[in-house]
Formats: structure tokens, sequence, C-alpha cells
């Protein structure tokens, strides 16, 4: 079984949401996960990817490299096995093309939805060497880890991680903060479902946990 000190949380950049947004105003994180396993690293989401015109007039983002935050845990590129993408906008896939060869999980349903022009930045999504293994509803990704179906998107995603201390659920982008856990909801209560120790999310830093659990 896996660790709970197995589970990384990378912080990639922070963006400033558009007027848009619900979060319009907030300067939130962007969040992928690094899980440390025996059969190899696997990253969860890989953030905004390089400069874009769209991407840095609306948002306005602050990078880290994906290659320098991946070091800094004691990771490298070259060392992930296999990429789960929870879903296919533009700060959950922009540094995919990081991978070339490896098999980059995402539900069937998202990588039909990413056809759409204006569903994403294209380029990050289609790129020399994209290999994407398509997935159809909850599935086995590696021993103690799984994927499920949540809401946000058509084909979003969410990660459950076996670990020593407890199941750690990487909601991605199902919800938006840890605070909407405590709220109630559809989204929440399909989460809890999960049997949660602790829960980590796209876009805020904080861990939310079962009481008694200890954060990761």
């Amino acid at each position: 079984m896996l660790s709970r000190n197995d589970v990384f949380v990378l912080h990639l950049a922070d963006l400033l949401f558009p007027s848009w947004h619900p979060r319009a105003g907030e300067t939130g994180p962007v969040n992928a996960f690094l899980i440390r396993h025996r059969d190899g690293d696997i990253i969860v989401d890989t953030g905004i990817g390089p400069a874009h015109q769209f991407i840095d007039k609306a948002y306005r983002p602050v990078r880290w490299p994906l290659p320098d935050v991946l070091s800094g845990v004691g990771a490298r590129p070259a060392s992930i096995s296999a990429v789960i993408n929870t879903h296919l906008h533009f700060d959950h896939c922009g540094g995919n093309s990081f991978f070339p060869g490896v098999p980059i999980f995402v539900q069937a349903a998202e990588l039909e939805a990413a056809t759409a022009a204006d569903y994403t930045i294209q380029e990050f999504v289609h790129f020399a060497g994209a290999r994407y293994k398509r997935v159809d509803g909850e599935a086995d990704i590696a021993p103690g880890i799984r994927v499920v179906p949540t809401p946000h998107t058509p084909g979003h995603q969410s990660v459950i991680i076996e670990t020593d201390g407890g199941r750690i659920v990487i909601a991605g982008q199902a919800l938006e903060t840890a605070d909407e856990m405590d709220n109630g909801g559809d989204t929440a209560a399909l989460l809890l479902s999960l049997a949660p120790a602790c829960m980590l999310f796209s876009h805020d830093d904080r861990v939310w946990r079962k009481p008694g659990q200890r954060a990761v």
C-alpha cells in the first residue's frame, strides 16, 4: 500500500480569476499532484503550460515551470510513467507535452468534448507523441489508484488513492474550494460517498480532511 507521504501537491501557477469567472477578482493556485508509485511516478494534471496570449491576458498567471517543481520533490519528467488528466481545460493539461509517449488517462467523454475549438487550447492536447488512453467511467489506473467520474465537465474525473493513512481523493475541479465540502450540495455528497480521509483540490491549497485525520 502507498504511504500518505507518497502524494505531493505541485503548485504550478497562480491565476487572477477574470470577471466572468465565479471567483472573479480572487487569486487562486493551479495545482497538479505527484503520486510516487512502485510501478513508476504518476502525475495528475500538468498545469497551464507555457506563455500563451489568451491565458496571459485573461488570467495574468505567475508560473513555476513543471520540471523545476518536479525536481523539488525528487522527480523529473522522465520519471513519469503515466499522466491522469482530471479534465482537459487549459489549466489542467498545459504541460502534457512534457510527456510524449507516456500514457495519458482521460475519460472518453472528455476527449470528445475537447474536440470543440473553443473548449481548450488545442495545442496543449494535440502534440507530437501524445498517447491518450480512453477511460469509460470508473477504472483502476494502477494498484491502489482509481478514477471516478465527477461533475464539472462532460468527462471530469477525480482520483482515489489508497494509502496507509487512509483514502486520499484528488477532487480536481469537481469543487472549487475546500469550503464547498462543508456547504452541502450534490457534488460534496458524491465526494463524501467516496469515504475520503483527505481531499485535495486543483484551485485551493487547503486540504479538506475527515475529523481526526492529519493533512497530507
